[in-house]
């Protein structure tokens, strides 16, 4: 480990968003809270805040959605996202940069090349990919850090029982309990089955104090470790794929891959999800969560990043391959050209995203036509409904009926 600098580092540390409580806002979170109670100065940019920038805020690290109100130049920049890290590097041209990439799929993710930018970092060994299958990104330059837990935060639970009694689907994307769980849980006998995140109406500001009060956890991610660091029995799943639920055998590779999208290779069923019920065994989840305590901590990370920022400075302007303004201006001009196509695709799926939307509103308007004549149909049939009732009330209704009983009598005699 690299030693103590000597002053405090200003460090600015990027994202696209700080608005909500999610991966890479709580990411920016942890760290620079973590930063500062090392003695140093982070400095946290995006152009949207909202809830996780007032966070910070409070937590005394200074927050902008503006470049131009950093009035001192920062001696690191740590990236996160593209554009925000672009941005950041192109106003400040002669401070080093790492990029940490912390998704497969996302655009925001796709890791920048520029001189700056003396090394990259993956948070599992899937970003490496993406990073190392990246024209202009060399492996010398790549390191990983793997995600990690606030283990002051999140402490140790009681001992799980023998069998567990609860359940809760911890994500910010799944908006109810997939009926493949709660009809899985019922069958076993666990009658509490909760969801807890932001797009079930039950957002979930302090993890720490609502995991302890559940056995088993399905959750991914961030969200995963944080309930593994608390003693939980976790199940990696989203929405409508699972990976099981973790144990010793199967940690290293799911811990490996951020207990992500690459480790949800089934899709979630009824089957599935008994599969992963029946793998619960207190004991080998207590092995598990002493594992990751002792592996994945925030302090741990942080060490790690300290040490690449350090190294990162020394070597600074060794590494830079061009150093002139000209030559900035030549890389900032290749950039944008690889930039181009990017934004042009993206605008490209969005008018079709806005295409499927009309044709989505127009058979929603359809149906909406459909069952508007439906219900015309319906009011229709109960008023002939009601008119054959009181027809049957009626005095020559009843007279009618008598009529023919008295033909049946005589054509039977």
């Amino acid at each position: 480990m690299a030693p103590e600098p000597t002053r405090p580092l200003r460090i600015l540390i990027t994202n696209n968003t700080l608005n909500e409580r999610s991966g890479s806002e709580l990411y920016v979170r942890d760290l620079a809270i973590a930063l500062v109670r090392r003695g140093h100065n982070p400095i946290a940019f995006s152009p949207d805040l909202g809830t996780v920038a007032r966070e910070l805020e409070r937590a005394t690290v200074p927050v902008i959605d503006d470049l131009s109100k950093l009035g001192e130049p920062p001696d690191i920049i740590h990236g996160q996202h593209h554009l925000e890290t672009m941005t950041a590097v192109l106003r400040f041209p002669q401070t080093p940069a790492i990029f940490v990439c912390h998704g497969w799929l996302p655009w925001q993710e796709n890791p920048p090349v520029f001189p700056s930018i003396c090394r990259y970092v993956a948070v599992d060994d899937l970003c490496r990919e993406r990073l190392l299958t990246t024209d202009g990104v060399e492996l010398k330059k790549v390191s990983t850090i793997y995600n990690f837990a606030d283990l002051d935060r999140f402490s140790p639970r009681s001992p799980l029982p023998r069998k567990p009694r609860s359940v809760l689907i911890f994500s910010n994307y799944a908006s109810e309990v997939h009926e493949a769980i709660r009809a899985e849980c019922r069958s076993a006998g666990i009658e509490k089955v909760e969801i807890a995140g932001s797009r079930s109406g039950r957002p979930a500001a302090r993890p720490e104090e609502i995991l302890p009060q559940y056995d088993i956890v399905f959750a991914k991610g961030r969200a995963a470790i944080e309930a593994l660091a608390t003693g939980c029995a976790v199940v990696v799943a989203d929405y409508s794929r699972i990976a099981g639920m973790v144990t010793l055998s199967n940690l290293d590779e799911l811990r490996r891959y951020n207990f992500g999208v690459r480790t949800l290779q089934q899709s979630l069923t009824r089957e599935t999800v008994r599969e992963a019920l029946s793998a619960y065994d207190p004991d080998n989840v207590r092995k598990v969560s002493g594992v990751m305590r002792s592996t994945a901590s925030l302090a741990s990370a942080v060490d790690d990043y300290l040490d690449l920022y350090e190294e990162v400075r020394r070597s600074w302007p060794k590494n830079l391959d061009g150093s002139t303004p000209e030559a900035s201006l030549v890389s900032a001009s290749r950039y944008l050209h690889g930039l181009s196509p990017m934004i042009k695709q993206r605008h490209t799926c969005e008018r079709k995203i806005r295409g499927l939307e009309a044709d989505i509103g127009s058979l929603i308007a359809k149906v909406a036509g459909a069952t508007t004549e439906v219900a015309g149909l319906q009011l229709k049939n109960a008023n002939l409904a009601a008119e054959l009732a009181d027809i049957k009330r009626s005095r020559s209704w009843r007279a009618i009926q008598a009529y023919g009983r008295l033909r049946r009598k005589v054509w039977r005699a």
